[in-house]
């Protein structure tokens, strides 16, 4: 996994603009908050299905990328597998950079 990801992940939380945690982002889905949804690649499988199945319906971009410890540290949190970014300009940047990392 690229630097540069997980430095725009630990940039997106510093300024306020990512959600971790399956509630939390199943919230902002709902609410329309959530421009991107990450989803840890160890998630468990209902986990991964689950926010493919809600970004499919919510039409948000979902990717299934790098390992949670990896992704929690960067944004300073413990044992996160899923992840939304709330801001549309950094979700466009993040995610064309995770995508070609894919």
């Amino acid at each position: 996994m690229a630097a540069e990801n997980l430095f725009m992940l630990s940039l997106s939380m510093k300024a306020g603009k990512l959600l971790t945690g399956e509630q939390t982002v199943e919230t902002a889905l709902k609410k329309g908050d959530a421009r991107l949804v990450i989803v840890a690649e160890d998630a468990s499988d209902n986990t991964k299905n689950k926010f493919l199945n809600k970004g499919k319906y919510y039409n948000i971009p979902t990717l299934i990328f790098g390992r949670r410890d990896a992704l929690s540290h960067a944004v300073g949190k413990f044992n996160r597998t899923v992840f939304a970014i709330t801001d549309e300009g950094l979700a466009e940047r993040i995610y064309r950079e995770f995508s070609l990392q894919s």
